[in-house]
């Protein structure tokens, strides 16, 4: 079929066969399907939406546009977690070396940050000689060898997502949840995972910042994955505060490596680490039970195993082999490093997280483009939570900034983000909900 008959069909509201949906990916693959046509497909799903047949073939289709990577010689389960992002969020980096200590394999293929929102990419290109995008060769053996290793998506890898995700973030059909859910998986599947375990956000600082749009996203994720043969369970968790106290690129790493070390662990960071960490290793076999899992990472983390894993991989990756008892000598600092303080006494009420992230990108921290360049060395650290008390001049946190301008103008965006008020507020659930995904 041609590819505009494709296109009127889901245009007009009628079903796409299986066939249907490859033929067109594998035109847009091969350079047959045109970038408008792919604007055009684009826009029919975003207003018409797709079955649950539809959303499997799409992901598989995209999955089967590049290589399928084949982890057979392995000795464990090869599982990731992905997350729909926020602000601190820095969980992979704890979470893919605690899993490789318990037994796991973690081949995590990591995006950048766009938006208001950090990319574990970025995270990982504040170590000093960390290759994050290596050959695939190079990623087998680091995965082989250290247990985890976390990359970005190669040219190899669902290539029909990359070509097609372009086109979305210019055609405003970025917010499709088929679509979002088939760009996500494809890439999973293309990694040759046995088990995943989806962190979709909810919250001020999140993608899907209403419960139900996490909801309808965190089921699709869990359903599609697990119809295309990928076991998956989803957890919804909370952004509506930074997930860690720190947000930026190398004070997310150290805030990493202090969880790692024991040196300092935030609650709220540590108890999403413990509850995806435990879904993963129950979705990979590797204990029988939730209680099991929680025990066995718990041990991985406070025995110092996944800190020695992470410091594994990132040396295998060309980065310091003294990064975790040394941070300070290797990862960038900003010149400009100061408290900004409380106006108020009282307690912390709401914090606007959304704009912490804005805050993080106008530092230099993030992008508004994707071919921008990022300064890794700002952000924020020490940032309170919700529900802390605060005296008049008691720290917010600490900008990190690279001139006086810079660190004034965040100051008081930080300032402006954080409500205090008289009362102590009730605290959100951290897990909103759990979904195991169903297959078709």
């Amino acid at each position: 079929m041609l590819p505009q008959e494709i296109i009127r069909k889901k245009r007009d509201g009628a079903g796409l066969s299986a066939a249907e949906i490859s033929q067109f990916i594998v035109g847009l693959t091969q350079g047959s399907v045109t970038d408008a046509q792919a604007a055009a497909f684009a826009m029919a799903v975003f207003f018409r939406g797709m079955t649950m047949d539809e959303r499997v073939a799409l992901t598989s289709a995209m999955m089967q546009s590049g290589t399928v990577l084949d982890w057979a010689d392995l000795s464990g389960p090869v599982l990731d977690k992905h997350s729909t992002g926020g602000i601190g969020d820095n969980v992979s980096l704890m979470l893919a070396p605690a899993i490789a200590a318990c037994g796991g394999f973690v081949p995590m293929i990591s995006g950048r940050g766009l938006g208001h929102t950090g990319g574990t990419l970025d995270k990982l290109d504040s170590i000093p000689g960390y290759v994050s995008q290596p050959d695939l060769a190079s990623f087998r053996r680091v995965v082989r060898e250290t247990g985890a290793a976390i990359i970005g998506q190669t040219a190899d890898l669902a290539p029909a997502d990359k070509k097609l995700y372009s086109i979305r973030d210019v055609t405003a059909t970025v917010e499709s949840i088929p679509l979002i859910t088939a760009s996500i998986l494809s890439k999973k599947l293309a990694a040759g995972l046995q088990g995943l375990v989806m962190d979709v956000k909810t919250g001020s600082g999140a993608f899907m910042p209403t419960l139900e749009g996490a909801t309808e996203l965190a089921k699709s994720l869990a359903d599609v994955a697990t119809g295309a043969g990928l076991p998956t369970t989803a957890l919804i968790t909370d952004m509506d505060e930074p997930l860690a106290s720190a947000a930026g690129n190398a004070v997310e790493v150290r805030n990493a490596i202090h969880y790692l070390t024991g040196a300092h662990r935030d609650p709220r960071l540590h108890e999403v680490v413990l509850a995806l960490g435990t879904e993963m290793l129950l979705i990979g076999g590797l204990v029988a039970t939730l209680e099991e899992g929680r025990t066995m990472l718990a041990t991985a983390i406070a025995s110092g195993a996944a800190a020695e894993h992470f410091q594994r991989m990132v040396t295998a990756l060309g980065g310091p082999s003294d990064l975790i008892i040394r941070p300070d000598a290797h990862l960038p600092k900003a010149p400009i490093i100061r408290p900004v303080l409380v106006e108020e006494a009282g307690y912390v009420t709401r914090i606007s997280t959304r704009d912490i992230g804005l805050a993080v990108v106008t530092l230099g921290g993030g992008r508004t483009r994707a071919e921008d360049g990022i300064d890794h060395a700002v952000g924020f650290s020490a940032l309170l939570a919700t529900g802390s008390e605060v005296t008049k001049d008691t720290p917010l946190g600490f900008v990190h900034a690279r001139t006086e301008g810079a660190a004034q103008a965040a100051s008081i965006a930080l300032q402006q983000a954080y409500s205090i008020g008289l009362q102590k507020p009730a605290i959100r659930p951290l897990i909103h909900d759990r979904f195991q995904g169903k297959g078709l």
